[in-house]
Parts: C-alpha cells; sequence; structure tokens
C-alpha cells in the first residue's frame, strides 16, 4: 500500500491563532504543482484522506482536491503540528487493519510531518519538509515497514 504524507502550502505569518493562518497565494499555487505532479506519477486516488483541522491545512486541501479525489476525507484534530507521531501511526495502522486501503494521505503540519515519516520508514531520521512537500511511502502493513519512494518538492 501507499501512504502519501504532505505538509501545508506556504501561509501567511500572522493571524490571530497559529490555527488560524491562512494560504498564502504563493502555498497555494505551490500544493497544486506538487498534487499535478504527484498526479503524474499515476496518483490522484486515495481510498482515505485525513487533513488537519487547521485553516492553512484545509486550504491546502480545498486547492488540491480538484486533482486529487476521494470518497473518504475526513478532518483529524490528530495531525496538528503537535500532534503525536506514534500516536498518528497506530491510528492510521488501525484504519489501514479495518478499511484495509490501497492509498491514505495526510496533509498536515511540521514537526508531525516528519516525525511521521519516520514512524513509517524505519532507521529513518525525521526528514525536513518544505511547505508542499509531499512524500510517497511504500508500507507493508504485515510487516509493520516501509520504504520512501520518492518526494516532490515545489
Amino acid at each position: 500500500m501507499k501512504i502519501f504524507i504532505m505538509r501545508h502550502g506556504e501561509a501567511e505569518t500572522y493571524a490571530s491563532s497559529d490555527s488560524e493562518r491562512a494560504l498564502t497565494k504563493r502555498g497555494e499555487e505551490a500544493s497544486l504543482k506538487v498534487a499535478q505532479a504527484c498526479s503524474e506519477q499515476g496518483f490522484a486516488q486515495f481510498d482515505k484522506v485525513l487533513v488537519s483541522p487547521y485553516l492553512r491545512a484545509q486550504q491546502t486541501w480545498q486547492m488540491i482536491s480538484n486533482t486529487f479525489k476521494t470518497s473518504k476525507m475526513e478532518t483529524s484534530d490528530d495531525i496538528t503540528p503537535y500532534g503525536d507521531s506514534s500516536q498518528v501511526y497506530d491510528y492510521v495502522s488501525a484504519l489501514i487493519e479495518v478499511e484495509n486501503p490501497e492509498t491514505i494521505l495526510l496533509v498536515s503540519h511540521l514537526p508531525l510531518v516528519g516525525y511521521l515519516t519516520a514512524e513509517f520508514v524505519a532507521d529513518m531520521v525525521a526528514p525536513m519538509f518544505p511547505t508542499s512537500g509531499l512524500v510517497c511511502i511504500d508500507y507493508d502493513p504485515v510487516k509493520k515497514q516501509g520504504e520512501l519512494l520518492w518526494n516532490i518538492r515545489p
């Protein structure tokens, strides 16, 4: 199965709270370009999409949802910037066991996206993600091992 982890697009520096920071025009454009590049790799349909409730992640999903299709999008309070990567790993593992998806996309934030990538790919140091960055992990849920196949940077 494939797990895709994406960091939201570039966001405004200031807002009344961190959760209310909106995407910039550049963030919208970069997210769309990354989604199109992923689609060109043959991945544009996802069995499950999990998106952070923060405005910039929701807006990122809105921008890319014309390129990426799914029938199962959920907002997940667990994938905010300071979510616990081991808890999210356990949750996604449970989803895989119950729903048996072939593809899952998570749209989240630093530092969680890096730590989560390292949870799925053994012996990997948590990578830094640029805004709109996306990784593809080939994950074997039986062996609980993943391999980083590729990443797309804007």
